[in-house]
């Protein structure tokens, strides 16, 4: 028997410009299959988004940006949760599940200058803004006479602060900058080759509790390619460990039932501790994970 659906949804996300369309896509997939429903949004403040003037590793990771969504969800305050696939903590909260994933937008990073058209033009000691320690161990690794300036915030607070100036270049998420308008500022989309990208870059993900009729409800939206993609990365991850407190790249894409893996491993001054590339048969994705595991080096490397 078909589990009955309810026809109003609430649906918990950050406040950020980019949050907000990320919830407003999904509220519109969600509408193509159930134009007889409502959804509504309701904002919740994290506590990342309350701490602007440190970076992220030092006060707790990107889990800072989903705990208070996450809480509301446990306490029945909303349905269903819209997130950045990459901000998923690798272990989700007791009583939660990953209810669907969306398909997945360019995972790639982007570089944004109104100096350089480049990323191999940078001249020495040009200002690079970025918080991520993966995108600063890779470029570190291009060029080790860059400045890497800590630069948070939302995706227009960035590129303003770039065109004031206080940096030469950024580097942000292709989706992001898609999904918020601003395609035209790309200079270079950067190779998976030469930035690899985090893990769940570029995907939506929806979490909900463990609940049929939400899981019932996402079931027609959920991208089964990208779902296996994020799953291989995410569980690559937490078999790795370290979050976003290594700089740590994991990047899976499935074309025609192979899949293509890259993994980069580094320290914060540019030294890459592993860094490879993998293609296999979907179906042995299970077995190619074991193998990676295998051949990582020692963490005592990243010290």
């Amino acid at each position: 028997m078909k589990t009955m659906i309810k026809k109003r949804w609430v649906i918990g996300t950050r406040g950020s410009g980019l949050a907000l369309k990320q919830s407003t896509i999904v509220i519109e997939r969600l509408k193509q299959v159930y134009p007889q429903f409502d959804f509504e949004i309701k904002i919740i403040k994290t506590k990342g988004d309350t701490i602007w003037d440190k970076p992220l590793h030092l006060i707790g990771g990107k889990g800072l940006f989903v705990k208070e969504i996450e809480e509301a969800l446990l306490k029945k305050e909303i349905d269903i949760a819209v997130h950045s696939a990459k901000d998923l903590p690798v272990e989700l909260e007791k009583g939660l599940m990953l209810g669907a994933v969306l398909e997945r937008e360019d995972p790639r990073d982007v570089f944004i200058s109104e100096v350089y058209k480049s990323i191999y033009e940078l001249n020495k000691n040009a200002k690079i803004g970025t918080s991520s320690l993966r995108r600063k161990a890779q470029l570190l690794n291009i060029n080790r006479d860059l400045e890497i300036i800590e630069l948070r915030g939302n995706v227009d607070t960035r590129i303003r602060r770039m065109q004031e100036r206080r940096v030469d270049a950024i580097i942000l998420a292709y989706a992001g900058v898609k999904r918020m308008g601003f395609q035209n500022k790309i200079k270079e989309v950067l190779p998976v080759e030469i930035m690899v990208p985090p893990a769940g870059q570029g995907a939506i993900g929806i979490e909900i509790r463990q609940d049929e009729e939400a899981i019932e409800l996402l079931k027609p939206i959920d991208h089964k390619m990208t779902r296996k993609e994020i799953e291989i990365e995410r569980t690559l991850q937490q078999k790795i460990g370290g979050g976003c407190h290594v700089p740590l790249g994991i990047n899976a894409s499935v074309v025609e039932d192979m899949l293509n893996l890259h993994i980069m491993l580094g320290k914060e001054n540019g030294e890459i501790i592993f860094k490879e590339s993998f293609t296999c048969p979907i179906n042995t994705s299970a077995g190619l994970i074991e193998t990676i595991i295998k051949k990582m080096p020692n963490k005592s490397l990243l010290a």
